[in-house]
């Protein structure tokens, strides 16, 4: 219910007032609806994708913007811009999701080949590694002159979501089903290789279907909407120090929570400076980066 009233509250808000205009129910049909669909879906894209990551890893610090998912996710749209210049949204997203997967997937071979002796290391090389993928993309949109562009991904902007653009993002409804049927399995890998192996799984192949529907939920994320950064590091840990670690029973929970989350900054974002927009990456980026300092400092302390 408390997510329902902030849809109606987020379809209401906006710089336009759709109750003083004459076509205002035609505004609201056009892109006040699809905004709001588009923020509960990424909202669920991005927790869910965290909860995972945090799961396989096992560690509570994982998520798309720490182990730089969501860069190679960029770097795969400015490579699909330079190849196709006025490339399709089906294309951009295919780029997105190939890089994305290519990027975790070296980042959990590096977590292999590298025994790290504390978990804060692991969100430390995941940070590393983010910020050379995105020095790399920047060199190369600067050298193709496509920083405005770039720029505008990295922003996490809502404001062009309308009709015809958004409808993508259900795709992010048949991912979130899969993982919940997939659920025990990554669970089971989540207690390690060894356990896994042990009870008759194959753990390799758990890693790279995990991997492979983190990438398309963040692929397509990236294309569509851009970068909204540590929502799927907020919520998943509220829930699992709320309720533990099992996948299938936290993920509804999860799923909803983060559209309330997000659903509100996105409500803080038009109202604090109205009629301007802040990005919604901004007020997320702010409360996440102060809960990642405290989840550090907590685990230093354990």
């Amino acid at each position: 219910m408390i997510v329902f009233l902030l849809a109606i509250i987020s379809i209401m808000t906006g710089a336009y007032s759709i109750m003083s205009q004459e076509d205002g129910l035609k505004m609201i049909f056009i892109t006040r609806i699809q905004r709001t669909i588009a923020l509960m879906l990424t909202g669920l894209a991005l927790s869910i994708s965290g909860l995972v990551m945090q799961l396989i890893t096992q560690n509570r610090m994982v998520e798309p913007t720490t182990t730089g998912t969501i860069e190679w996710a960029s770097l795969g749209l400015i490579i699909v811009y330079i190849l196709i210049p006025s490339p399709t949204m089906v294309e951009r997203m295919l780029g997105a999701i190939i890089f994305s997967f290519i990027g975790s997937m070296i980042f959990f071979l590096i977590l292999r080949i590298i025994k790290l002796k504390s978990s804060l290391y692991v969100p430390i090389l995941g940070i590393m590694m983010a910020g050379v993928v995105s020095a790399f993309t920047t060199f190369i949109s600067l050298e193709f002159n496509m920083m405005q562009a770039l720029e505008i991904w990295f922003q996490g902007y809502f404001a062009g979501v309308q009709k015809g653009r958004y409808e993508f993002l259900f795709f992010i409804v048949i991912i979130s089903i899969a993982i919940f049927f997939y659920a025990d399995r990554l669970t089971m890998a989540g207690l390690g290789e060894e356990f896994a192996t042990n009870i008759g799984l194959n753990y390799k192949q758990i890693i790279l279907i995990d991997n492979f529907l983190v990438s398309i939920a963040v692929g397509i994320v990236d294309a569509v909407i851009g970068k909204v950064p540590f929502l799927g590091l907020l919520v998943p840990n509220l829930v699992s120090l709320a309720k533990g670690d099992n996948l299938r029973g936290n993920l509804p929970q999860t799923g909803l929570i983060s559209m309330g989350a997000i659903l509100i900054a996105d409500i803080v974002s038009r109202t604090i400076i109205a009629p301007f927009e802040v990005p919604v990456s901004l007020i997320l980026g702010s409360l996440g980066s102060v809960f990642f300092i405290g989840l550090l400092l907590r685990t230093r302390r354990v």
